[in-house]
């Protein structure tokens, strides 16, 4: 824990940082205020304090044909997600802390290494649209600029939650939705594209993804149906046992 002169110091440095230098410590001021405006002109168009409302968020689809089931928090991290393919269901989780897999009916339980963890947390934060949330997840991000793709003009943001990986969201500036989100972490860019916006309860989700540039032919994924219920946080947790 920090002395109180020693924390004093601290506050005032960063209160003392011009704006040009803030945009430089994003980590020390969570987001921007111009990414901040970007986010709150995104939330109002994506159904505003209908957010806020959320406690749950239970999803069915498909993965390129393959049923897949998730559950996310939005309150604070937590993921789980079932892929049902010929071979059996696949189990992965993340509650926070961990991440671990489940690959196959039977089989030993695997859990990751620190770069696993990183993308777990990122999924789970960018899956529930955590950047929604100003106060939640311990996320920082700026402002990169506006950027033109398609005939289209996108603000881009580059967000990242503590621990995790971090996201550029591209934010369409005639609709002011999330039009994609693009991974630079790898060895090559992977792009998401999110369409078939669709109003669920209070808000509007993207129902359609298409990931592009992941080694192989773009990959659809389509949201069957979606539930804002509540879960059981014993769901995200690698159980003491294997199915």
């Amino acid at each position: 824990m920090l002395k109180p002169a020693l924390a004093l110091a601290l506050a005032g440095a960063l209160l003392a940082l011009s704006p040009a230098q803030a945009a430089r410590h994003p980590a020390a001021i969570g987001y921007s205020r111009d990414a901040e405006r970007v986010l709150a002109q995104a939330r109002a168009a994506a159904g505003g304090a209908g957010w806020y409302m959320l406690r749950g968020w239970h999803e069915t689809g498909h993965v390129g044909g393959v049923p897949y089931e998730r559950w996310l928090d939005p309150l604070r991290f937590g993921l789980r997600v079932e892929v049902r393919d010929p071979a059996g269901m696949r189990v992965e989780g993340f509650n926070g802390q961990g991440d671990w897999t489940i690959p196959a009916p039977g089989a030993a339980p695997l859990t990751g290494d620190e770069a696993a963890t990183a993308r777990a947390r990122g999924e789970a934060f960018f899956g529930v649209y955590g950047f929604f949330y100003a106060a939640r997840f311990d996320a920082h991000g700026q402002v990169l600029g506006v950027r033109q793709a398609g005939g289209r003009s996108y603000d881009v943001i580059e967000a990242k939650p503590y621990g995790g990986d971090a996201r550029q969201l591209w934010f369409d500036r005639r609709t002011h939705l999330l039009a994609r989100i693009v991974d630079r972490t790898g060895p090559e860019p992977v792009t998401v594209e999110l369409s078939d916006y669709r109003k669920v309860g209070p808000v509007r989700v993207a129902f359609r993804e298409t990931v592009i540039g992941a080694g192989g032919p773009p990959r659809v994924r389509q949201i069957d149906s979606l539930v804002f219920a509540p879960s059981d946080r014993g769901l995200f947790s690698l159980p003491r046992t294997a199915p």
